[in-house]
């Protein structure tokens, strides 16, 4: 069965819902289509046991690395993508950060953040993006910090966040990492598909994956839909891929290798695979920490300029269990949960062509195939920004523990099919339409060829949003 729609886009997350949103408020007839399910609106997915231990939301299917060893990536499915589950740090990458940085690996955008500009501040809004003043206690050790050491600069951390929330502790203390069954933290579903939901031109259907692209008759280079894992064939006059930049590569991937279709540079489809270099620091101190709220800060030093330090959020006694060795005693669990603050530490990982993205189709696992030994200087600098924050943290009267959230910690994964003028150097172009390829075009981190040195939600709304802009105008 064939339905016709003006745009099908795959994927609800950051850059799905944005295109989506786009189109449908400029009257485009649009299908978005997710593959996972729902969410529950209920306690459940505030639930440590349930979100931490049990994985009951998260993907369950095995990936391969590059050496072969099989993994489980933290990726999550389901409408909203991983906007439920993100911590609401939104913020804009700098003007900086959209130009290339040969000496450090990093690619360039093709245009500059002022054309991404005003999709920043429409996102803003619809994010309804503020800050928060930070706790006392916390407030006291940033201060030591900062006075200790001039180098580090003090913000508030931007969060898609209700001011509410302090009125709620069940939610003050699980949103980052957990999904809002209140509606407190600004996503993808809330704030973008709940807007149009009801809208007559646009449809939603979940729970179905795409399974395959949908070439026009005898020209394999023109799409004109999609099809599903149940078998449903869906028509449209442009096709957005934005199923995150784990899926969307595959998918196109596995559509050249069915129809035989090359590229310019078919290579770079699935290649210069970024996911920032991520390590959590827990600093514990003598005394019994109050704060709730906690993730309201972030720090920047020159000496770290592709890193910086947020802020975590809640840390106790049940959570701090999921990040500990099992053999550690309960009761210790429960001292160190009381005395524990957590931090955030980002350094933007250089762009290798050999860091990739591979379908492993028709019989085999998806494959990460992504080394750190390929980008010294980003770990260089990530090693040096964690032992000296851990010095200061020392300084400040904390005893501080880093871990390296490695291969499954996936949740800034960007970069698979970077955007450029050049198809030699690039898989789409500037408006996102894949070089070589009619009627497709990618929404979502795929096409970020930087990560900066923040997490990237905030700019694949905007990259989602001008898409859509773009689009509505054909």
């Amino acid at each position: 069965m064939s339905s016709q729609y003006d745009v099908i886009v795959v994927g609800s997350g950051a850059g799905g819902a944005s295109v989506a949103y786009k189109l449908t408020l400029a009257g485009k007839h649009v299908l978005l289509i997710e593959k996972g399910p729902f969410l529950p609106r209920n306690a459940s997915t505030l639930d440590v046991r349930q979100v931490f231990v049990d994985g009951v939301f998260k993907n369950r299917v095995q990936w391969l690395d590059g050496t072969g060893h099989a993994f489980v990536p933290s990726e999550f499915y389901n409408v909203g993508g991983k906007t439920k589950w993100y911590g609401a740090a939104l913020f804009r990458f700098r003007p900086v950060e959209f130009e290339a940085e040969p000496d450090f690996g990093l690619l360039g955008w093709p245009f500059g953040y002022e054309e991404l500009k005003p999709y920043y501040d429409e996102a803003t809004e619809l994010l309804r993006i503020t800050t928060f003043k930070n706790e006392p206690q916390l407030q006291a050790l940033l201060d030591k910090i900062t006075a200790a050491d001039s180098g580090w600069e003090l913000h508030p951390l931007p969060l898609g966040l209700s001011h509410d929330i302090v009125n709620h502790p069940e939610e003050a203390k699980h949103f980052d990492g957990f999904a809002s069954p209140s509606g407190l933290k600004s996503d993808a579903e809330r704030n973008l598909i709940d807007l149009i939901r009801d809208k007559p031109n646009f449809k939603l259907l979940s729970g179905d994956p795409v399974a395959a692209l949908v070439p026009a008759p005898c020209d394999a280079h023109k799409i004109i839909g999609v099809k599903c894992a149940d078998g449903s064939v869906y028509e449209a006059g442009k096709t957005v891929l934005a199923a995150g930049a784990m899926s969307s590569p595959r998918i196109l991937q596995d559509h050249l290798h069915a129809s035989g279709v090359s590229l310019a540079r078919s290579d770079l489809v699935g290649a210069n695979f970024k996911m920032h270099i991520n390590s959590a620091v827990l600093g514990f101190s003598p005394f019994v920490d109050h704060d709730v709220l906690r993730k309201t800060a972030v720090l920047y030093n020159d000496r770290f300029p592709h890193s910086s330090m947020q802020c975590l959020g809640w840390i106790d006694a049940e959570l701090l269990a999921t990040q500990v060795p099992p053999e550690m005693p309960g009761f210790m669990d429960k001292l160190l949960g009381k005395r524990a603050i957590g931090f955030w530490a980002t350094t933007e990982d250089a762009s290798s062509p050999e860091n990739r993205i591979l379908s492993g189709r028709p019989a085999g696992r998806p494959i990460m195939d992504y080394s750190l030994d390929r980008i010294p200087q980003s770990v260089k600098e990530h090693r040096a920004l964690i032992d000296t924050w851990l010095e200061r943290l020392l300084a400040a009267g904390l005893v501080g523990f880093e871990k390296y959230m490695g291969m499954g910690g996936t949740a800034h994964a960007l970069g698979s099919m970077v955007t450029g003028h050049d198809p030699q150097q690039s898989v789409v172009d500037p408006r996102g339409k894949v070089h070589g390829m009619e009627n497709l075009y990618v929404g979502d981190g795929s096409a970020l060829p930087r990560a900066s040195r923040v997490n990237p939600s905030l700019t694949i709304y905007a990259w989602g949003l001008r898409l859509g802009a773009h689009l509505a105008e054909l």
